[in-house]
This record gives C-alpha cells, sequence and structure tokens, in this order.
C-alpha cells in the first residue's frame, strides 16, 4: 500500500533530542488506517517522488538594552534546495507556547515562516497539509527552538544568529497521478523508478495557481544550513584522504626512526 513518510535522515541541532521528542517523532511518518480497505487509485505504480525539506530556527539576539523580549526568531519549512515548496504543500501550521496572542498560527503560502520575538525557549509544533491532489495526509514535525549556543564561553552578538536546522525527506511512494505530472519536472523533488503503464495524466493538473515562491533569495538566506547528500559525501571523501595522507606520513616517519635504530645498533656492536 503507498504512503507518505518523512523519514528523518539526520538533524543538525545544537541540542540533544530528549527522548520524549523522538518517540514524538514517530508521528512523522504517514501511516495507512487499519480499517482504510479502498483500493489506492489513481496512483503511479513503480515510482516513487522524494522532497528534501529543512525545518528549523533562527534566532537573533536584541542586545543588552532589550526590554522584555530578548530575542527576534523566525521558524520555518523550506526546501533543502530553497526550490517552491508551495507545489506540495497546501499550508503549514506552527503551534507555539501558549503564552503567546493566537499560539496556533497558518501560513497559506510559501516561504512557509513566521517571525517573534521573546525570551524563553520551547518545542514548536509544525503540521504540514498537502493540496488535496497529493492524496496525503498532514505530517507532524516538532522543533526546539534555540535562543543560545551551548557553548556558554562564546560570547553573545547581534550580528550572528543561532541557527538550528534538521534535514527530513518527504518520500510519496505511488503518488497520485493528478499530482505527479506536476511534480515530476519541478526541481524542488527527486522521481525514481519508472510508471509500470503509460500515463494519461488528468488535463489542466500539471500546473496550481500557487501564491508562493521560493528561499534563494531570502532575507536569511545567508544563514540557512547546506544539506546535500553529494556535499556531505565530498566532505567524507575529504576527510578519509587526509587521514589516509596522514597514516603514510606516520608510517613512513616510522620506518625511517626503525632505520635509525637499527643504525644505531650496528655500531654499537
Amino acid at each position: 500500500m503507498s504512503q507518505a513518510v518523512v523519514g528523518k535522515k539526520y538533524g543538525i541541532e545544537q541540542t540533544e533530542v530528549s527522548a520524549i521528542q523522538r518517540m514524538q517523532r514517530v508521528k512523522i511518518a504517514r501511516l495507512v488506517d487499519d480499517n482504510d480497505k479502498k483500493p489506492m487509485v489513481g496512483r503511479v505504480k513503480g515510482v516513487e517522488v522524494t522532497i528534501p525539506i529543512v525545518y528549523g530556527s533562527i534566532s537573533f539576539w536584541l542586545g543588552k538594552k532589550a526590554a522584555e523580549s530578548t530575542h527576534k526568531w523566525t521558524t520555518y519549512v523550506r526546501s533543502a534546495t530553497n526550490e517552491d515548496l508551495s507545489v506540495l504543500v497546501k499550508k503549514v501550521v506552527f503551534q507555539l507556547h501558549p503564552s503567546f496572542e493566537k499560539p496556533t498560527r497558518t501560513i497559506e503560502a510559501a516561504p512557509f515562516e513566521l517571525s517573534e520575538s521573546g525570551w524563553g525557549e520551547f518545542e514548536i509544533g509544525i503540521t504540514i497539509y498537502f493540496h488535496p491532489d497529493v492524496g496525503e495526509k498532514p505530517l507532524e514535525l516538532f522543533h526546539h527552538l534555540k535562543l543560545y549556543a551551548d557553548d556558554e564561553s562564546i560570547p553573545q552578538t547581534t550580528k550572528k544568529p543561532v541557527v538550528v536546522e534538521s534535514y527530513d525527506e518527504i518520500v510519496l511512494s505511488e503518488p497520485m497521478e493528478a499530482s505527479f505530472g506536476r511534480l515530476r519536472n519541478h526541481p524542488v523533488a527527486r522521481v525514481t523508478g519508472n510508471p509500470s503503464s503509460p500515463l494519461v495524466l488528468p488535463a489542466g493538473e500539471s500546473s496550481l495557481d500557487r501564491k508562493g515562491r521560493d528561499t534563494k533569495d531570502h532575507a536569511l538566506v545567508q544563514w540557512f544550513m547546506k544539506h546535500s547528500e553529494a556535499e556531505d559525501l565530498n566532505l567524507l571523501t575529504t576527510a578519509r584522504q587526509q587521514v589516509w595522507a596522514a597514516a603514510a606520513k606516520l608510517k613512513k616517519e616510522l620506518g625511517s626512526l626503525e632505520n635509525e635504530v637499527l643504525r644505531i645498533k650496528a655500531t654499537t656492536h
């Protein structure tokens, strides 16, 4: 049976995720209800669509003269490549701490983000709602708003923010035909596999009237972390090469020392 899954591959965070948070993130996966016995109609067999996303927050310290609110922060869900997520996402609901006025905030156009100010850290609930033609249930995420760096020796500054992001992938296994025509050629998505039968996509479904935009020119883009499997692989390869080079150098030096020991022994006998 088809299911949409957000699989947490790795997160870049500055705090340890508590056991409770790890349990809560089990909610990220969309599971088909046991009572849902309806056949999957209008799905593209043999195809999987992957949409890399990032969710997190960026917080700025307001300085020593700040009054009640010590920080200004922005929390968001974005494409890992800063493409327009509204091709897939209809709206995102952020659940803030109850102390905020109107703690439930709904963002209905990309970029899916909100900005606030305050003095305390707390967990933000994030619910992603898809367009009806995607045919998937909402996905729930949880993010811990971080205002202060873990390393207390680092002096606070108003110029450099505290950034906490997590990387995930929304995986649509056997996507709906209605939305596949729109997603398959969009840069936000990666498509793997081949349809098991010729596609006859619904007329007019390859486009969607969207009010959203990408985050390539976002005001905070300089603080966004880069999330790329290729980049990670390159970093690992570079690290291995450095280790191998260091090992070869040590081996050479060890060989020279052994030869010197043998020479000294030979001269003393």
